[in-house]
């Protein structure tokens, strides 16, 4: 079997695209330890007021914390409705099956800004603007299709014949899907689980169209803030969000590994 070893000049290359993909997120870093007063690269002096600014910004920190428990009760949802929902979109057959599959996952294919004003069309009629219900269920629109197809997928991968020699050996369908399904489709579960979290908690788009005064998350916090400021103080809040997001990929990796949790 012959072996085509990358060339030098095509290493380069790739290296250069992947300097050019991440140069702002890396500039990102320096940015927020400047000790300006606006926006500015390279800064001028080093400092980390913005850090402490940001801690201290009561209207961001209850922003995030609403974001945090919101993204937390959404994908336990996600997981709750997706996880019988792929079961059976994947192990029974009845008629109308890929269109329902189809319907559920129908909310990818929209442009967000479209789903956001339908949502609020519909939900003002139902007094469930700027309230926890709505937005439980508007981020759950979202975040249901990704986790579903991505439990589908994991279902269909799985060896089907470990779950008939369960049954044959006389387990309840119950303890089958407990104690053989279930542990097959943990990859499943757990790359569901770290992207309905992150679709949830970066929602930006779909929120704005349902958050008010009293109630408003993360990203809309920030979104409205840059607005009518520009210094640092976004860029460490994105400093952050950088962090906490290669936190939960890196628990993915320890837990599963991120080929077998997301690569099929």
């Amino acid at each position: 079997m012959e072996i085509h070893k990358t060339s030098p000049g095509m290493k380069l290359l790739v290296f250069v695209l992947f300097l050019y993909l991440l140069a702002p997120v890396i500039l990102v870093f320096p940015i927020s330890f400047s000790g300006d007063s606006v926006l500015r690269f390279p800064p001028t002096s080093w400092s980390t007021r913005w850090y402490a600014a940001l801690l201290q910004n009561k209207g961001i920190m209850s922003a995030f914390w609403t974001s945090l428990w919101l993204a937390t009760i959404v994908t336990v949802l996600s997981l709750v409705i997706g996880i019988p929902a792929a079961w059976a979109m994947t192990r029974l057959r009845f008629a109308g099956r890929e269109a329902l599959f189809s319907l559920f996952t129908a909310p990818l294919l929209l442009p967000t800004i479209v789903l956001g004003l339908a949502i609020l069309i519909v939900f003002a009629g139902y007094g469930l603007l700027a309230t926890i219900p709505g937005l439980i269920i508007a981020h759950l629109v979202v975040t249901l299709p990704y986790a579903l197809r991505v439990l589908a997928v994991s279902l269909q991968g799985t060896d089907r014949s470990v779950e008939e020699v369960a049954r044959t050996l006389g387990a309840r369908p119950l303890t089958v899907f407990r104690r053989v399904t279930l542990p097959m489709m943990m990859p499943g579960i757990v790359a569901a689980t770290a992207l309905a979290f992150l679709v949830s908690f970066d929602e930006v788009v779909i929120t704005l169209f349902l958050t008010g005064p009293r109630l408003t998350t993360l990203p809309v916090e920030l979104y409205n803030y840059v607005a009518v400021r520009a210094d640092p103080l976004v860029a460490a809040a994105s400093v952050l969000l950088i962090l906490l997001t290669l936190a939960i990929v890196m628990i993915v990796e320890r837990t599963m590994g991120l080929g077998k949790t997301f690569v099929r």
